[in-house]
């Protein structure tokens, strides 16, 4: 018996992973045709606009591909390792702020504000004072990703924790358990839809606040490789860079969903085929 479920666990993982790998190779086709279609659109120059035979060269076929293949690599590392700081405050923060939020609407209503204020003011106007008081290190990684990521993945985290449906929140009531007791047994495990959304939002999220922070304030990683390749006039870097975290980002979103089948499918949550 055990293992006719392994054997349809597995049969299902495959056809879910395949059904990914069709979708991420149907994005990267988009892409790349509105990538092409665009240039010729906007009759874009060859000497500012590159095509995707053009990004080719640059990585594989050039003489210098190998360095152009480290210098992309290592700068894609480094965003990496910032998007990944980022995308942990962030959602760490706003599960945090979520949770308060559903043990008291005091709390929520002395929140909301300062989460609206952060999402409302632009993150280049703030830069400045937060490299002030954190300097240019990962601390301020960490505080300008969090603000990129925080406000919407609080936003659908806090409509998972609150979509519990009233029969069930009554008969938890009824069993006298408390609030605590109630959002770990019942509003954590009905929430999960709505908090892989925010993961999901937060993915891509945290890649833009990674750039915006290696522009801004670290000098380093892709976001500053772009800065530093335009000034140079250096076209073929500059779109290697963007075709990289273009490719990397859409990857990353397609595996979340990936697992996102998977552990929705493991708590009984159907999902529209």
């Amino acid at each position: 018996m055990v293992f006719q479920w392994e054997g349809r666990a597995l049969k299902t993982f495959s056809k879910k992973l395949g059904r990914t790998l069709i979708n991420t190779g149907f994005s990267l086709v988009v892409v790349t045709l509105l990538w092409v279609i665009g240039l010729w659109a906007f009759d874009v120059s060859t000497y500012i606009g590159k095509n995707p035979m053009d990004v080719y060269n640059f990585l594989f076929t050039r003489e210098d591909a190998v360095a152009n293949q480290e210098l992309v690599m290592t700068a894609l590392n480094q965003t990496l390792y910032d998007a990944s700081i980022g995308f942990t405050a962030g959602i760490f923060l706003a599960t945090l702020v979520a949770v308060l939020f559903a043990l008291s609407k005091g709390i929520e209503q002395a929140l909301m504000p300062i989460a609206m204020l952060l999402r409302s003011v632009p993150l280049i106007a703030m830069t400045p004072i937060i490299i002030l008081i954190f300097g240019r290190g990962n601390l301020t990684v960490a505080v300008m990703g969090a603000i990129v990521v925080l406000f919407p993945a609080l936003v659908n985290i806090v409509f998972g924790l609150r979509s519990v449906s009233p029969a069930m929140s009554d008969l938890v009531n009824v069993y006298g358990a408390s609030k605590i007791k109630q959002l770990r047994t019942v509003a954590f495990p009905t929430s999960l839809p709505a908090f892989f959304a925010a993961i999901k939002i937060s993915v891509p999220g945290a890649i833009t606040g990674a750039l915006l922070v290696e522009w801004l304030a670290t000098g380093s990683g892709i976001g500053y490789g772009i800065v530093s390749a335009v000034g140079r006039a250096k076209a073929n870097e500059v779109w290697a860079y963007v075709v990289v975290i273009t490719l990397v980002s859409i990857l990353l979103y397609n595996l979340v969903a990936l697992i996102e089948d998977y552990v929705l499918e493991r708590f009984g949550f159907s999902k529209a085929k």
